[in-house]
């Protein structure tokens, strides 16, 4: 896949994160909980709004820090989306939690707020929703669903940092919210995340969780003559090197955004006559929502179509993949209690959707390329 002349991805560091880099590198603090991370976490907040940001190791580990927040107890149950990452359930059943499934919508493919209801019991504790491709969800449903229900509500925003519902920033409408500073991501530092706090009151026992369960940011702050071990938790802090870069980049977010949305525009406009000739399904942006062009996939009606239309994409030495497999179809999920054809619009997606390069270096005449080549396609 690495030798193809146009990748799937291709992450890009400009000369301002590299500057930021070195100037970490000279300085007498290349741990974590340094000042690249504490202005890193300043600036996400005065972006989207939310109260408090915890940089982390990985979006993974932002969604445990999340779970260890909940208080779960064995055998209560996390409602997810089967069409996400494996982290997104992962994270609750590491702590003993149950993960219940539910199918997406056919539009978005996001979670359908009209199914979670239904899936709701007297052992449920929280909704966790994935904001597909940074697209949101239907929050205003979803949080009169979970206060109906005294449910916590945590944003898996992995695709949506900047992007918005109804005017507000994704990440600010749970009481905790997750990013991914992947590599994949419009914003990256190769590995790494962040847990949002918007909930005041999980602020401090999150400050202890991410520092190995010990109250050292009170010590730091002042507020107590020194610290120890007072909860469960893990060494969750990212590197200050790598929030030096993340410091970069965010200064370049709305470059980094804009030109992303430019090059989803340009494949919407100029896929859209092939796509409804074929019968193949284009994203979906709901009114009232902002996105970030971090995604543009083609889901085909059948399975054996996507295979030869990536086959013929690499004939022409262009990178097409799909995304996600349900998680409630696999060995895993099967193991809570999913089977097969509980989410058919999962199901469909994971056989049938394929996503097109997008990164922000992708040329004007690499993008012709690669439409040339699916309008060439008879799937």
């Amino acid at each position: 896949m690495n030798g193809l002349r146009i990748p799937f991805n291709k992450p890009f560091i400009a000369p301002l994160e590299l500057e930021s880099f070195m100037k970490a590198v000279a300085s007498d603090h290349i741990s974590g909980a340094g000042k690249c991370t504490d202005r890193v976490e300043d600036l996400i907040c005065s972006t989207t709004g939310a109260r408090r940001t915890l940089l982390t190791t990985s979006c993974t580990h932002a969604l445990e820090l999340s779970a260890l927040l909940c208080n779960l107890a064995p055998d209560d149950e996390v409602i997810v989306p089967s069409y996400t990452f494996v982290s997104t359930a992962s994270a609750f059943a590491l702590f003993g939690a149950k993960p219940v499934f539910v199918d997406s919508r056919q539009d978005t493919l996001n979670i359908d707020a009209s199914l979670i209801e239904a899936a709701i019991t007297p052992r449920t504790r929280a909704i966790c929703v994935v904001h597909y491709g940074g697209v949101a969800c239907e929050m205003e449903q979803i949080l009169a669903i979970a206060r109906a229900h005294n449910l916590i509500v945590i944003e898996d925003n992995a695709h949506g940092l900047c992007a918005k519902y109804s005017g507000k920033n994704l990440g600010t409408f749970g009481s905790l919210a997750t990013q991914s500073f992947h590599e994949t991501k419009n914003i990256t530092c190769g590995e790494g995340g962040a847990l949002l706090i918007n909930d005041e009151s999980l602020i401090e026992r999150a400050e202890i969780l991410r520092d190995k369960g010990t109250n050292r940011s009170n010590f730091l702050r002042g507020q107590v003559d020194k610290y120890t071990w007072v909860d469960i938790g893990s060494s969750w802090v990212m590197s200050d090197l790598l929030a030096a870069i993340l410091w970069g980049q965010l200064q370049r977010a709305d470059e980094i955004n804009a030109r992303r949305i430019d090059i989803w525009n340009c494949y919407d406009i100029e896929l859209r006559e092939w796509a409804d000739r074929h019968g193949v399904m284009r994203p979906f942006v709901p009114e009232g929502c902002e996105h970030v062009g971090h995604v543009y996939h083609l889901r085909f009606r059948e399975a054996e179509q996507r295979k030869r239309f990536i086959a013929h994409m690499k004939e022409k030495e262009i990178s097409c993949v799909f995304h996600y497999q349900p998680l409630h179809a696999s060995p895993v999920g099967q193991r809570f209690g999913g089977f097969i054809g509980q989410c058919p619009v999962a199901e469909h997606a994971g056989d049938c959707l394929v996503r097109l390069p997008l990164y922000n270096t992708l040329t004007e005449s690499d993008q012709t390329r690669v439409i040339e080549a699916t309008t060439n396609c008879t799937p």
